[in-house]
């Protein structure tokens, strides 16, 4: 699976474009709509993941029409791509991360940055739901690469030794 890293909106949120073939997913079409339908246009977008629905993740969504959205309210498969939807709740009642098996590579949204959390003190945020999804995340095989909804990606294995929330 192919990985492209795009970085939209004045809020720097990462949209990342995953690749298999012909086929791909949009993670967090956060804005720059017009970019995004350059970038895949020759591509079949089966599905755009959403990790949660702040503006700076969902900004672009109007620029596609008839994709299915996958999120917290709809964990659909897809016919390419597998992956597990790992309820990670904390930043936002609705967050979730999308965590491939076989690539060992998670998409935390704002759940997770390299070396950090995303806020809770935000609407819908929760500390408590947040140490949950803390937990539930320590559980996952250690040299699995996090690509987060802003910044740099780390490993799990990184986040576990220096993260201070962890």
């Amino acid at each position: 699976m192919e990985i492209e890293k795009i970085i939209v909106g004045e809020l720097q949120a990462n949209c990342y474009i995953l690749k298999k073939g012909n086929n791909a997913l949009i993670i967090d079409p956060g804005d720059e709509g017009k970019l995004l339908i350059e970038k895949t246009k020759n591509l079949n977008i089966e599905a755009i993941l959403l990790t949660h629905h702040h503006f700076d993740h969902i900004g672009a969504l109007n620029f596609f029409n008839n994709i299915d959205i996958i999120d917290i309210y709809n964990q659909q498969k897809t016919k390419h791509f597998n992956f597990e939807i790992i309820e990670t709740k904390g930043h936002t009642s609705d967050s979730v991360t999308f965590y491939f098996k076989e690539e060992k590579t998670m998409f935390t949204g704002d759940f997770l940055f390299k070396g950090t959390i995303g806020r809770t003190d935000l609407p819908s945020g929760s500390n408590d739901e947040m140490q949950k999804s803390i937990e539930k995340i320590k559980q996952y095989p250690k040299e699995t690469k996090i690509y987060p909804g802003h910044g740099e990606t780390s490993t799990l294995e990184i986040e576990i030794k220096t993260n201070p929330y962890f």
